[in-house]
């Protein structure tokens, strides 16, 4: 399995766990009760998780403070970020698009529960990710 293939399979995952939170939780909750539910499908499916990382800005070689903290990585190759907002905004993609330059990896998804059906709130960022195979590039909404 090549990398492309192995980080659609994780995001496949990730997107399914997502899927069974909403249709038990539905919207209209904080983020922080997604997160939670989020984190028990990553354990009971078995996926590898961490949660509320810490992200130093680099700049100039030198590595200063956080201050910004991401919700999700998960297999160490895919950061996730919640919202439960009434709709997304260019922000919240260029939020994670930081997040993926700063911690050097290749896909995010973003995820906002506070929508009827799950699909319209999932959007996928890449930087600089591999060849594309099977996912279509009309999939990526922001690419760097």
């Amino acid at each position: 399995m090549d990398e492309a293939e192995r980080l659609n399979e994780i995001t496949r995952k990730i997107i399914g766990c997502a899927i069974t939170v909403h249709r038990t939780l539905g919207p209209g909750l904080l983020e922080s009760a997604y997160q939670a539910c989020l984190a028990a499908e990553f354990r009971a499916t078995g996926l590898k998780f961490r949660e509320q990382v810490d992200v130093p800005v680099r700049y100039r070689g030198q590595v200063l403070g956080s201050g910004y903290r991401l919700d999700f990585i998960v297999e160490d190759e895919v950061i996730i970020e919640i919202k439960s907002v009434e709709r997304m905004e260019r922000i919240h993609k260029a939020q994670l698009l930081s997040y993926l330059r700063l911690e050097r990896k290749r896909v995010g998804l973003l995820l906002n529960f506070n929508v009827e059906v799950l699909r319209s709130g999932l959007h996928r960022v890449v930087n600089d990710f591999p060849e594309l195979g099977a996912l279509s590039a009309s999939a990526l909404e922001v690419k760097a």
